[in-house]
C-alpha cells in the first residue's frame, strides 16, 4: 500500500499537478487532496489507490519499500 507522502513524491518527481495526475487517473481533485493530506498510508477506497498507483507506474514511477520502513519513490531503473 502506498503512502501520503509517497503520492506526494511521486507527483514531484514526474512535475505533475493534481489536475494532470487527476486526468492519468481518473480520481477528482478532490479526493487526491485528501489522499496526500493523511499521515501514513491514506484511508479510504482500495480502488482510488490503486488507481493513482498505476498511473504513476504507467509513468515510471517505482514505489519502494514500506509503509513501516523506508518507503519511497524513484524512477525505475
Amino acid at each position: 500500500m502506498i503512502t501520503s507522502a509517497q503520492i506526494r513524491s511521486a507527483r514531484a518527481l514526474l512535475n505533475w499537478s493534481r489536475e494532470m495526475l487527476s486526468i492519468a487517473c481518473g480520481v477528482g481533485i478532490s479526493a487526491l487532496m485528501r489522499l496526500e493530506s493523511a499521515e501514513g498510508v491514506p484511508s479510504g477506497n482500495i480502488k482510488t489507490l490503486n488507481a493513482v498507483q498505476k498511473a504513476f507506474e504507467e509513468a515510471g514511477i517505482e514505489f519502494i519499500g514500506t509503509p513501516e520502513s523506508g518507503a519511497g519513490v524513484r524512477f525505475r531503473p
